[in-house]
């Protein structure tokens, strides 16, 4: 997913769902789960809507104004696994990571 503008939208079931477009154009929702800020910058992570997901995506907000960001995608492998230790570190004991 690169960048790609976020729509927002909250659902009493399901908390919040954002839905992106990937690479083919096609929609994909995914559930908000937290915010993650390493060296300056923040990270979203996500998980996609769907039962059978058990990974999650992390993206890189970049804000564009006041009202409006977009989420770029990281190429770094080392600042992905550290912003992933440290979503895991936040969560310890909250969410089973294996």
């Amino acid at each position: 997913m690169a960048d790609t503008k976020n729509e927002i939208m909250n659902e009493e079931d399901q908390g919040m769902l954002i839905t992106l477009e990937d690479e083919n154009g096609q929609e994909v929702e995914f559930e908000f789960l937290d915010v993650i800020e390493f060296e300056g910058t923040e990270y979203i992570i996500l998980i996609e809507n769907d039962e059978d997901a058990d990974e999650v995506v992390i993206l890189q907000i970049n804000q564009i104004d006041e009202e409006t960001e977009e989420y770029v995608s990281i190429d770094d492998e080392d600042t992905l696994n550290k912003v992933f230790e440290l979503f895991k570190k936040k969560y310890e004991g909250d969410i089973n990571f294996e």
